[in-house]
């Protein structure tokens, strides 16, 4: 079973790690359209934009409906960054201890 279980573990963690990339780059991104320094009428901007909204808002829209609104400022990226931060800590645990009882 620690065959399977230690590789899958650090599977999640290389996939949850990529996915805080994709965060803080979608993050960035749309400051960049919001002041006007990139055009989303580029293809390939507004390709990129469109992969990491697709990507990014299933797990933001869940804590954009709970956070309140604090005027223009989304804080919701780093609730979530912080929460994968969490589970990132837990699982690194939970492969600690399988590795402890071998």
């Amino acid at each position: 079973m620690d065959i399977v279980l230690l590789p899958l573990l650090q599977v999640i963690q290389i996939a949850l790690q990529l996915f805080i990339y994709a965060l803080i780059i979608s993050a960035i991104l749309s400051w960049l359209v919001a002041f006007n320094i990139i055009n989303t009428g580029n293809q390939f901007v507004s390709t990129i934009g469109y992969f990491l909204h697709r990507v990014t808002e299933p797990a933001l829209r869940p804590i954009r409906r709970i956070v309140p609104d604090l005027g223009g400022i989304d804080i919701s990226p780093i609730i979530l960054i912080l929460f994968i931060f969490f589970l990132q800590g837990v699982l690194s645990n939970v492969a600690a201890k399988i590795i402890q009882m071998n």
